[in-house]
């Protein structure tokens, strides 16, 4: 296993293989991407991990492109269904490795500390997990002075519909924007609806965050032409938003930034 004492007193130099965007880019945020020699082939972010080797898509990891790299450190994930081979794998091959599994902004900030102990950054981890800490209370400090709360409908996909529940982050990050996720009244964290419960929810507005498309593969007319939704507040004043899903549907300190582009919306 990974031996910390002697990453924090700096005497290893540790390969990392990331095997999730999320938790590339918590290594992104502590400025340690250097480690890095490998990544899934949704890592897309900062550019520089582009020319690093791939590893497969995060939910059929190529385990022996993994092994092969050697590393140190695996950092790995279970925030989506189905991650749990990755870890049997990992296990099953005896590769050293840390999970994380965020739903929460606060979540996110242990990690950011977890992180950083793995790669001997202990006090960087502290220093970056604060920083972030600190910008999330600044943003819950000015949104309770919102006067108007307006509603969110997130849509994650569009048919069946899958939307954020009260338990991810989304609901948090809506607040922090001084409004409201409308299926915070769901527990779970992510929900099946359908378009009728929607259209009874009436949002003001509707964020189109589709997991795994790209902006300009969105279509908001189509949403306008659902039936019945041509009477609901978020369509008759066209509040409807194509937002890149990497800064909202991804666990990670890059949340932050999808944020302030939330509340510019929303001002």
């Amino acid at each position: 296993m990974l031996n910390t004492q002697l990453l924090q007193e700096g005497e290893l130099q540790v390969r990392v293989v990331s095997i999730c965007p999320s938790n590339t880019e918590v290594v992104e945020y502590l400025g340690k991407t250097d480690l890095l020699v490998g990544v899934d082939n949704y890592s897309d972010w900062p550019s520089d991990v582009l020319e690093l080797s791939k590893v497969g898509p995060d939910l059929s990891i190529d385990m022996d492109k993994v092994e092969a790299l050697n590393p140190d450190l695996v950092l790995a994930s279970l925030s989506v269904p189905g991650m749990e081979k990755n870890i049997e794998a990992l296990d099953e091959r005896k590769l050293p490795y840390i999970i994380l599994n965020p739903s929460s902004l606060n979540d996110i900030a242990d990690d950011i500390e977890t992180v950083g102990i793995a790669l001997g950054e202990k006090e960087r981890g502290k220093k970056k997990a604060a920083a972030f800490r600190e910008e999330i209370e600044r943003l819950r400090e000015q949104a309770a002075m919102r006067k108007q709360k307006p509603s969110l409908y997130w849509e994650w996909w569009p048919k069946p519909i899958f939307t954020p529940g009260n338990s991810n982050w989304l609901t948090e990050i809506s607040r922090l924007a001084g409004g409201r996720n409308i299926f915070d009244t769901e527990d779970e964290a992510s929900v099946q609806t359908g378009w009728d419960d929607v259209k009874e929810r009436d949002p003001d507005h509707i964020c189109m965050v589709w997991v795994g498309v790209k902006e300009s593969k969105m279509r908001p007319e189509l949403v306008r032409r659902r039936p019945g939704w041509e009477d609901m507040k978020a369509i008759q004043e066209d509040n409807i938003h194509v937002l890149e899903e990497s800064l909202f549907c991804r666990p990670s300190p890059r949340l932050l930034e999808g944020l302030h582009k939330l509340i510019a919306i929303l001002d």
